[in-house]
């Protein structure tokens, strides 16, 4: 198992969102009981099945790095994360579905770990709109999760996910919804775990088998900054 190939996602969004649950709960199949707040980053890994079923299955493992989410716009702190941001294979943009903050912030986090936050505010805003021209030429493949979907009362369900719809879109992204609390969400065969198979296969596919090779165009090396703590890496 220590020499399967390997990809590097990124799991990026405000802190409080539900980034190491959700982490925990992909790479362990467990809910993680006590939550804590990360410091500078920790990694968690998963393995994963290319293409399975097919003649071209094979395993590899999924580093997902897990991002402090403390957003500010101070160049200390982004250079502090910019460590941890090189040689990104794709990026899990996570969101809490009961904070609408926490979801336009989104932007903001791709931006940055894009090497495209180049403005004061972080976020391109024209009339409430977000300029979805800042990833329409973007290689790296996204994936947007929203969180604590249990949180929703029924009634404001729609309107929610209906929001949360366009945040997607504006990413050319494919989302996924649920509670870190509850496994079932994804479970085998279900259309989120579908999902998450699809961006998997997808990152592994931009990584290993376009012809240009380990480096995914656009994404430029980054670089160093000293700080922050790589504070774990489970090979399970």
């Amino acid at each position: 198992m220590a020499s399967l190939d390997r990809v590097k996602v990124l799991v990026l969004g405000d802190s409080g969102v539900g980034k190491s649950s959700l982490v925990h709960l992909l790479c362990q199949n467990q809910v993680l009981g006590n939550p804590s707040w990360t410091v500078g980053c920790s990694v968690d890994v998963r393995v994963h099945d290319y293409k399975e079923g097919t003649p071209e299955e094979k395993t590899y493992y999924i580093e997902l790095w897990d991002v402090g989410g403390s957003v500010g716009s101070a160049s200390s702190v982004k250079s502090t994360r910019a460590v941890f941001y090189n040689s990104v294979n794709g990026i899990i943009l996570v969101h809490d579905l009961t904070n609408k903050k926490s979801s336009q912030n989104l932007y903001r986090w791709s931006l940055e770990a894009l090497n495209r936050d180049l403005v004061p505010t972080g976020i391109l805003v024209t009339n409430g709109d977000y300029d979805r021209e800042q990833f329409a030429d973007n290689q790296i493949p996204l994936l947007v999760i929203g969180t604590k979907l249990d949180q929703i009362h029924e009634t404001k369900r729609h309107e929610v996910l209906t929001r949360t719809a366009f945040l997607a879109e504006d990413f050319n992204a494919e989302e996924i919804n649920l509670d870190c609390t509850n496994p079932r969400y994804l479970a085998a065969g279900s259309s989120n775990a579908v999902k998450l198979s699809r961006f998997f296969d997808k990152v592994i596919e931009k990584r290993y088998f376009l012809r240009e090779g380990n480096q995914i165009p656009g994404f430029p090396d980054r670089k160093r900054f000293g700080g922050g703590t790589l504070k774990s890496l489970h090979y399970d």
